[in-house]
């Protein structure tokens, strides 16, 4: 299954229009069936986003069309292994582009010996590659952190996020010491579930 850039041609018998109301999640089961229309909607959702991010990080638009054809063939490849417990079909998506871009960044640098050449921007203590990786780390944090149960997050996110101790928790939320540290433990084991996943567990507080 090849993918461009131009969106891919439906399937014969089926029309866009005919999928446009079904949801992310429901359109990589049809992936996963080999729906060739399925994954021509899918790139129609995400085809403009997937390849901004791969620009950003690669800084080359050729790499970055090569980045997004391979992580759409990722997801062809492999949309039977897609949860839609664990994460939102369009973050499993960019995962896979941010990670096709990284990988195309340091195999052109590998080959080339030296750091793949960015066009000159304004000084900035980040790179592009940088700040698009940190952006999507960020999103992909927020979202796991929505995936958790209220209680669990509102623990994490006091403690971690807001700088509250542990014993300060207990009294802000009226709750023993013990609850609290179960739920920050339970919260952070799952939460480290979802990120690794989306191979983004070092972005845990520490």
């Amino acid at each position: 299954m090849t993918v461009l850039l131009a969106t891919p041609t439906p399937a014969a018998g089926r029309s866009s229009r005919e999928l446009a109301h079904v949801s992310d999640e429901a359109l990589l089961s049809l992936v996963a069936s080999s729906d060739d229309a399925a994954l021509a909607e899918l790139y129609d959702r995400f085809g403009h986003v997937a390849y901004g991010l791969a620009l950003r990080i690669l800084r080359d638009e050729a790499l970055a069309q090569d980045a997004v054809q391979e992580a759409f063939l990722a997801v062809w490849r492999s949309a039977d292994r897609f949860l839609a417990e664990r994460a939102k079909a369009s973050t499993w998506i960019l995962t896979l582009v941010h990670r096709r871009a990284v990988d195309l960044v340091r195999r052109e640098e590998r080959r080339r010996g030296e750091p793949l050449e960015r066009a000159a921007e304004p000084v900035s203590p980040a790179t592009a590659e940088d700040e698009a990786t940190l952006g999507f780390q960020r999103r992909v944090v927020q979202e796991a952190l929505q995936a958790l149960p209220p209680v669990q997050r509102e623990a994490l996110e006091l403690g971690y996020y807001g700088g509250l101790t542990q014993s300060e928790l207990a009294e802000r939320l009226d709750q023993p010491l013990g609850t609290i540290k179960s739920r920050m433990f339970a919260g952070l084991t799952r939460l480290r579930d979802l990120l690794a996943q989306a191979g983004l567990e070092e972005s845990l507080p520490t």
